[in-house]
C-alpha cells in the first residue's frame, strides 16, 4: 500500500475561489456560459471543463456543469435528462481513467452547505490523481449492508459498516450498461435524503467507484461530521436503520416489489 495519502491544499488559490453557498449575492461562474474557459466537452446542457481553481497540487481537476439553471437539483431533473448526465459524466471518468495518465481518478458531487462545496449552481467534479489511487484505501464492507431493492441490474442497500459515519447507502450495478438504472435509483435516493429522511437534511455526497468490476455510488447524507470520528476514527451507526430501510422501500420502491 503506498504511503503517500496526502494531497497539498494550495490555499494562494483557494481564497480567490466563489462562494455562492456562504454568499448568495456572489455572481455565479456557471451560469454565465459565454464567460467559461477551458471547455473540454459540451453535449446538450452538459458542459465539462478544467477547473478554474485547481487547489490540488498533482492532480488534474474537471467541473461537469449539470444545467444551464442555477435554481434546480438532482430531484427536479426528467428521466431522460438523469440518464444522459450520468452517461456523459460516467464515459469522461472511465476515459480519464483508462488514459493511463493518472494513478486513479475520482469523481463525485457535493451538494449543500454541508457537503463540502462552495458552488450553489449544480455540478459534479472528476479529478485525475497522479500520485494516489483511492482504491487502496477501500474495503468490500464499505458496500455491504441491509438490501433496500435488488435487481438483476442493480442493488440498492444501506451499509452496515460505514465508510465514515451513521447512514450511507450503495447503489450497485455490474455492467457499466445498467448505467440507466443506476441513474434512477440515484435519483430516487437523494430526493429521499432532501425530502424524507428521519432528521431535516439538506445536504448530500455522491462518490462514484469503480470497484472490482463494479460501478457503485455511495451516497451520504450530510451533516456537521462527528468529533468521535475526527478525533479517534470511530464510526457511529444509526439505530433508525431498519425504519429507513422499510421507509425508502415502501416509497420507492413499491411497484417493484
Amino acid at each position: 500500500m503506498s504511503s503517500n495519502r496526502y494531497l497539498k491544499f494550495l490555499a494562494n488559490i483557494s481564497k480567490n475561489k466563489p462562494n455562492s453557498i456562504k454568499n448568495k449575492k456572489t455572481p455565479c461562474p456557471f451560469c454565465n456560459r459565454e464567460g467559461l474557459t477551458g471547455i473540454i466537452d459540451e453535449e446538450g446542457p452538459f458542459i465539462l471543463i478544467k477547473n478554474k481553481f485547481p487547489t490540488l497540487e498533482n492532480t488534474f481537476q474537471t467541473v461537469l456543469i449539470e444545467t444551464s439553471s442555477c435554481d434546480v437539483d438532482i430531484t427536479m431533473y426528467d428521466e431522460e435528462y438523469m440518464r444522459n448526465l450520468l452517461r456523459f459524466g460516467v464515459r469522461h471518468w472511465i476515459d480519464m481513467e483508462k488514459s493511463g495518465d493518472f494513478k486513479s481518478v475520482i469523481f463525485y458531487k457535493n451538494h449543500g452547505p454541508y457537503s463540502g462545496g462552495s458552488i450553489n449552481h449544480a455540478h459534479m467534479q472528476i479529478v485525475g490523481l497522479k500520485s494516489i489511487d483511492y482504491k487502496e484505501s477501500l474495503k468490500d464492507e464499505y458496500f455491504e449492508g441491509i438490501v433496500i431493492n435488488e435487481t438483476d441490474e442493480c442493488v440498492v442497500n444501506i451499509s452496515t459498516k460505514p465508510k465514515v459515519d451513521f447512514t450511507e447507502f450503495n447503489i450497485i450495478i455490474n455492467n457499466i450498461d445498467n448505467l440507466d438504472i443506476l441513474a434512477d435509483n440515484i435519483q430516487k435516493i437523494v430526493h429521499y435524503i432532501l425530502n424524507d429522511f428521519y432528521v431535516k437534511c439538506s445536504s448530500f455526497n455522491l462518490f462514484f467507484y469503480d470497484w472490482k468490476g463494479k460501478i457503485i455510488c455511495k451516497v451520504i447524507p450530510r451533516f456537521i461530521t462527528s468529533p468521535l470520528f475526527i478525533g479517534f476514527s470511530i464510526s457511529q451507526i444509526t439505530n433508525q436503520t431498519d425504519e429507513i430501510v422499510k421507509q425508502v422501500q415502501e416509497l420507492y420502491f413499491k411497484s417493484e416489489a
